[in-house]
C-alpha cells in the first residue's frame, strides 16, 4: 500500500536508533572510522552504502533527510544542498551545458545565474516569457538540453503546463526541471506529470519556520548520479545540524500548507473586492488566467492521503471548503495597488502583522515589493516586459487568522 503524504513526511527516511529515538539523531561528525581498509574501500567505491565524510554527503543524518526528500516527490533519489541556489547551480552545471531555456518569471538570483554567470563558463541561457512558448520548439531543435521553469512563478503566479512542456522537451532529447518551491509537494507533483527533476529552496515551505537555509534536488538516480560530484567538489552539501532541523520541519509540512492554502484563498478573495487594489494574482481565483490549468495540475494530496477537515466554528470555518481538503493553490499571492510604486511602498511600510522581509513560506506572513527586493536587479524595462510593476506587493501567507491578515491589509490600504 502506498503511504499518504503526511505519513511519508513523518516516517520516510528515519533511521532505527539503538536508544529508541523516533527520529534520526544529529551526527555532528566530519569523518567516520572503519574496521578495515577493505570495508572503507567498499564504501568509497560504492559497493556498499555507508558513512564516510560529511562534505560528500555520506553522513547518516544527511542520508536520512535525503530519503525523506525523495519520498516527498516520489523520486528515486534526492540530494540536499546548503541552499536552493546551490541545488540549481549543480543542476545547471550537470545537465545544462548544451543550453538552458528558462520559461517565464523566476527568482531574481536564478535569472542572474543563467544570464550572467553561466555564460562565463560557456553555458548559453535563453529566456522565454509564457506568451513566447511557441519559440521553445525552435530553441530545443537548436540543441538546448534543459528546460527550467517555476510554476506558479515568482511573483506573477503564472501557471505552466508541466505535462505538455515535458513532452515537448523529451521529443528533442532535452530534460525538464521544475522549481516546485511555491507549490510544494502538498499541492503539486511535477515528476508524476512528466518532469525529470524537481528543485526546492527548502528555506521556504519545507523548512517553514524562517530558521534554516537549504536546498534539494530530486529525480531519477541516473540523472542525479553525475550531480553528486559537483556538490562534493564545490562544497555545497547541507550541514548535519541543518539537515536534522529540516527533517523536523518536514514532519509538519502538510498541516502548515493546508492552512496556508486556505488562508491565502480567503485573503485573495477579500483583496479582489477592495477598491484600492487594481488586481490580485492567485491561482485559486476563478478569473485568474491559469485557474483552469491550476485546478487540473495542482491536485492537492495524493488519493491515499486523508485530507484535513476545516476547523469547526468561528472565523476559521470559512477556510475549509467541502471536498477541497484545504489543499490546492498555494500560500502565495501578489496584489497590485491602484497607484504608483511609491503608493505600494507606503502600504508595505504601514503593515503591522505582515513583516516587510524577503523570503516566503514561513509560519509568519511576509510582504515584499518585487522591484525593491527579489527582482531589484532587473532593469525597470525588463520588469515591465515581464509584467512586474512597481505597484506590486508579493504576500507570503503564514499561519495567522485570515480575518486578522485581511484587517491588517485593509488598514494599510486606507
Amino acid at each position: 500500500m502506498t503511504e499518504g503524504l503526511s505519513t511519508r513526511c513523518v516516517h520516510a527516511g528515519e533511521l532505527d536508533d539503538a536508544h529508541g529515538s523516533p527520529h534520526t539523531p544529529v551526527y555532528n561528525t566530519t569523518t567516520f572510522r572503519f574496521s578495515s581498509t577493505a570495508e572503507l574501500l567498499d564504501v568509497v567505491d560504492g559497493r556498499k552504502p555507508g558513512s564516510l565524510y560529511t562534505r560528500y554527503g555520506l553522513n547518516p543524518t544527511i542520508a536520512s533527510l535525503e530519503r525523506k526528500l525523495a519520498a516527498l516527490e516520489g523520486a528515486e533519489a534526492a540530494w540536499a544542498f546548503c541552499s536552493g541556489m546551490a541545488a540549481e547551480a549543480a543542476l545547471f552545471l550537470t545537465h545544462g551545458r548544451r543550453g538552458i531555456v528558462c520559461l517565464g518569471d523566476a527568482y531574481g538570483g536564478t535569472l542572474e545565474l543563467i544570464s550572467a554567470q553561466l555564460p562565463l563558463l560557456g553555458i548559453p541561457g535563453h529566456f522565454l516569457l509564457g506568451s513566447e512558448l511557441r519559440k521553445l520548439d525552435e530553441l530545443l531543435s537548436q540543441g538546448a538540453g534543459l528546460v527550467f521553469l517555476e510554476t506558479p512563478t515568482n511573483p506573477t503566479l503564472e501557471i505552466f503546463d508541466i505535462h505538455a512542456i515535458a513532452k515537448m522537451a523529451h521529443a528533442h532529447g532535452a530534460l525538464l526541471a521544475v522549481d516546485n518551491t511555491f507549490a510544494t509537494p502538498v499541492n503539486q507533483n511535477p515528476l508524476a506529470l512528466g518532469a525529470d527533476c524537481v528543485v526546492h529552496s527548502c528555506t521556504k515551505y519545507l523548512g517553514g519556520h524562517s530558521d534554516l537555509t537549504a536546498g534539494a534536488l530530486m529525480g531519477a538516480k541516473e540523472l542525479l548520479a553525475p550531480v553528486w560530484n559537483w556538490r562534493k567538489n564545490l562544497g555545497t552539501t547541507i550541514a548535519p545540524e541543518v539537515a536534522a532541523l529540516l527533517a523536523r520541519s518536514i514532519r509538519t509540512l502538510p498541516v502548515r500548507v493546508y492552512r496556508q492554502n486556505a488562508t491565502a484563498q480567503a485573503v485573495a478573495e477579500a483583496m479582489v473586492r477592495h477598491p484600492r487594489i487594481r488586481r490580485v494574482l492567485h491561482p485559486g481565483l476563478p478569473d485568474f488566467p491559469g485557474h483552469a490549468l491550476a485546478k487540473k495540475q495542482m491536485v492537492g494530496p495524493p488519493r491515499s492521503q486523508t485530507p484535513l477537515a476545516a476547523p469547526p466554528g468561528g472565523a476559521h470555518a470559512s477556510l475549509g471548503r467541502p471536498g477541497e481538503g484545504m489543499a490546492g493553490f498555494g500560500g502565495m499571492l501578489t496584489i497590485e495597488v491602484n497607484g504608483t510604486g511609491e503608493d505600494a511602498t507606503r502600504v508595505a511600510d504601514r503593515l503591522k502583522l505582515f513583516a516587510l522581509a524577503p523570503s516566503l513560506g514561513g509560519v509568519e506572513s511576509l510582504v515584499t515589493q518585487p522591484c525593491t527586493s527579489t527582482h531589484h536587479g532587473l532593469a525597470p524595462e525588463e520588469r515591465a516586459r515581464r509584467g512586474i510593476s512597481d505597484a506590486m506587493l508579493r504576500l507570503s501567507i503564514g499561519l495567522e487568522d485570515a480575518a486578522d491578515l485581511i484587517a491588517d491589509l485593509n488598514q494599510a490600504l486606507e
